[in-house]
């Protein structure tokens, strides 16, 4: 009841600063003798309206809930019969679990981590790659920009599917009739321990790479030309050019690209879900949090785990903007 009582509250206050914004933007207007049409602005700001109404449903609200259901006992099922306050009772549980030597939070927070540490410079090298490639002048350069962004354009649970039957470990699956032809005997790509996040920052790699691509093939195109030319007069080589000219050049569309990244892949949980399932070789973070509240109802127990990793991302991307100087940006 607390929390619909603040969400009510929240909602209220929410669309009492979108029209603040609206009255603000009128006397600022009329306060530097700009001609206003009201009827214009009304209507461009009711054309926002349905992306504010989402924002606040599916994003501000729920974070309010979480953050409310973190310090509570709130379990699933019993929902609708209340709940109690239990301060950092949650937080003390979760740390407790993290304690143990082999839990599986404990679990999930390497697995996280390795994944996080694969998959950002794999990612973000094979999108630049990518897109150098697609920046030569070539014949056909278009087709490849196409075939190399359908990954992206495919919903990730088809993907992870379409992963699932090429690695299968049987003899059948794709992956392993090709090595067959080499004389390699079939492998547990998705159930061997050592292998399984491999194979899982790979497909993953593989399917985001295609949208960085494109962010990078648009900052390329706005690095200026007499730089290369200067560089080649100075006898610079194609690889001191790309250190020294496109390297430079992309910092601000790199420290972007790589917060981007990183942050999605904190986030993993459709890939393990879909392809291997809930083992410890396996479970993420995200994963983890699904099972134990959904699963087990225990909303206040993973909406703590919510809160610290939300808290321990945004962290980590205020440091990284501060080591590479995004705010100069």
């Amino acid at each position: 009841m607390i929390l619909e009582i603040a969400a009510y509250i929240f909602f209220g206050a929410f669309f009492l600063i979108f029209a603040l914004v609206v009255l603000f933007d009128v006397l600022k207007a009329r306060k530097h003798n700009q001609k206003y049409h009201v009827r214009k602005t009304i209507t461009a700001f009711l054309f926002l309206l349905p992306a504010v109404i989402l924002a606040f449903f599916f994003i501000l609200l729920p974070i309010l809930f979480s953050l409310g259901y973190a310090f509570t006992d709130a379990y699933l099922l019993k929902l609708d019969k209340g709940f109690n306050f239990v301060g950092f009772k949650q937080f003390e549980d979760v740390f407790k679990e993290l304690s143990k030597g082999k839990s599986p939070l404990m679990y999930a927070v390497k697995n996280t981590a390795l994944f996080v540490v694969l998959v950002v410079p794999i990612q973000i090298g094979l999108a630049l790659g990518l897109a150098l490639f697609c920046s030569v002048k070539l014949k056909g350069r278009t087709f490849f920009k196409v075939c190399f962004f359908v990954p992206v354009a495919v919903s990730l649970s088809v993907t992870a599917y379409l992963w699932l039957y090429l690695l299968d470990s049987s003899s059948t699956g794709m992956v392993n009739s090709l090595l067959g032809l080499f004389g390699i005997a079939p492998k547990e790509y998705l159930r061997d321990q050592g292998v399984t996040m491999v194979s899982i920052v790979i497909v993953s790699a593989w399917q985001g790479c295609g949208f960085q691509m494109l962010i990078f093939i648009s900052a390329l195109s706005g690095i200026r030309k007499d730089l290369y030319e200067a560089a080649r007069m100075d006898g610079c080589n194609a690889i001191q050019r790309f250190f020294r000219v496109t390297l430079p050049g992309l910092k601000p569309t790199m420290i972007y690209v790589l917060i981007t990244v990183f942050v999605g892949a904190c986030r993993i949980i459709i890939q393990p879900w879909i392809m291997v399932g809930p083992q410890d070789n396996a479970i993420t973070i995200s994963y983890y949090m699904y099972i134990e509240g959904k699963e087990y109802g225990l909303i206040g127990y993973s909406s703590a785990i919510a809160l610290l990793m939300t808290l321990i991302i945004g962290t980590i991307t205020f440091i990284q903007r501060k080591l590479l100087g995004g705010s100069k940006n």
